[in-house]
């Protein structure tokens, strides 16, 4: 059979062949629209058991199109789809077998073809470029890529962090359009799209988009106010002393329900900022001498020491909850307490994403959207007709016993 699928009987041959396994790669019109609001040039399909690729197009300006239904029908007869990036394919067919690899931060970059490059440069401005690039090239680049592709290590955890992560971008935040243009030189439409990224050193996403990193917008420029509710106002619940909290999980140690800076208070004998500040330098940089006989450091210096043996001696740690594993073999320039803070991101992750899909459930079906996390951060578009909402969302946070502080505010910028 041919590598480009034009003629239905081949469609049908294609799907009634039952692979078993198939690798699978969407082709979107526009190489630069977020997956929201894109649609798909073709589908590339690379049976595993067969030598070749094959490309079928739905909407391309130099074959004969089919049907995304067509597709859908060739994708459902094959028992497990792998995909590069599972949370970008569930944008465009939410399937439950497919499968993509463990995150890792070598992010692969397609390398795309001279056709490609001429056409996107020559045309900055105009979407749904991928309908005019040669449907030869489209090809080439995806035999590239499934070349390239290793789907040796596949972490079912993470098959959870697409769920929420994909869902998370789908819901959009709305931007008030004009202040929009103002603070980024930009066109927007409504709403704005964010885009998680787990395929880092730790796992701890990145979320960048449209050249707006939404996990650093700045606090004083003022361009926060370009995001507003679609309902009534944010709500943002923040996650107090998270790290701390995280380590006394995994170490044993318990703070009981206090204010966990205000017990550091108390055991450094300083005020709350102070406190504060002393922590995180010790969580970040090491234990001071004069704090080490201290319970809790003894704790997490004894957990630093076991993790750091396993490292040493094992060759890997395995990290809690996500089974997510730092190989010494690719780590350079490693310590004892760089470990410990890599293990800390990825369960703070892990953790986050547990948070997530729980939140997600009750959000099913209503006005009251989750907008943007960032970390210990939680951003919520509050409809104030559903007053239950926040506090069942409060106690998700109080199952995983973490304290929370609340703030309000009719736009992004103004909240307290």
């Amino acid at each position: 059979m041919y590598w480009l699928i034009e003629d239905p009987k081949h469609i049908d041959l294609l799907a009634d062949s039952n692979h078993e396994e198939a690798y699978i790669e969407i082709i979107p019109t526009s190489h630069n629209l977020h997956p929201v609001e894109n649609d798909i040039c073709a589908v590339y399909i690379r049976p595993k058991r067969d030598t070749k690729g094959y490309i079928i197009p739905i909407n391309h300006s130099e074959t004969i199109n089919s049907t995304i239904e067509q597709v859908q029908n060739v994708l459902n007869n094959i028992k497990k789809i792998y995909v590069r990036d599972r949370k970008e394919f569930l944008h465009y067919f939410a399937l439950k077998h497919c499968y993509q690899p463990s995150p890792s931060p070598h992010t692969y970059i397609p390398q795309l073809t001279t056709a490609h490059t001429y056409i996107y440069n020559k045309y900055p401005n105009l979407q749904d470029l991928n309908t005019i690039v040669p449907i030869v090239k489209h090809y080439e680049v995806c035999e590239q890529n499934f070349a390239n592709f290793n789907n040796i290590k596949i972490n079912l955890f993470y098959r959870k962090a697409d769920l929420v992560f994909n869902q998370l971008e789908r819901t959009g935040i709305k931007i008030d359009q004009t202040l929009f243009e103002e603070y980024f030189d930009k066109e927007p439409n409504e709403f704005i799209y964010t885009q998680y990224n787990l395929n880092t050193l730790t796992t701890r996403p990145s979320n960048t988009f449209g050249g707006i990193n939404f996990s650093t917008l700045n606090k004083e420029n003022g361009e926060r106010k370009c995001f507003i509710p679609r309902n009534d106002k944010f709500i943002e619940m923040d996650i107090s002393a998270y790290h701390p909290t995280l380590l006394a999980s995994i170490c044993g140690y318990d703070f009981g329900d206090s204010d966990v800076h205000q017990s550091f208070a108390q055991m450094y004998k300083v005020d709350y900022a102070k406190a504060k500040e002393i922590t995180f330098k010790q969580i970040y940089g090491g234990i001071w001498k004069e704090y080490e006989t201290l319970d809790f450091f003894r704790q997490v210096k004894a957990y630093t020491d076991k993790l750091w043996d396993e490292f040493q001696y094992g060759g890997k740690i395995i990290c809690p909850i996500s089974g997510y594993e730092f190989m010494r073999a690719k780590l350079e320039n490693m310590n004892p307490q760089k470990l410990l803070n890599y293990v800390l991101q990825n369960l703070e992750t892990s953790n986050n994403i547990n948070i997530l899909y729980d939140i997600f459930k009750i959000l099913r079906g209503k006005n009251t959207k989750l907008v943007l996390y960032v970390y210990d951060s939680f951003l919520f578009d509050y409809d104030k007709n559903e007053p239950d909402v926040m506090l069942q969302i409060l106690g998700i946070f109080n199952k995983y016993k973490l304290q929370v502080k609340i703030k309000k505010g009719t736009n992004y910028d103004n909240i307290k």
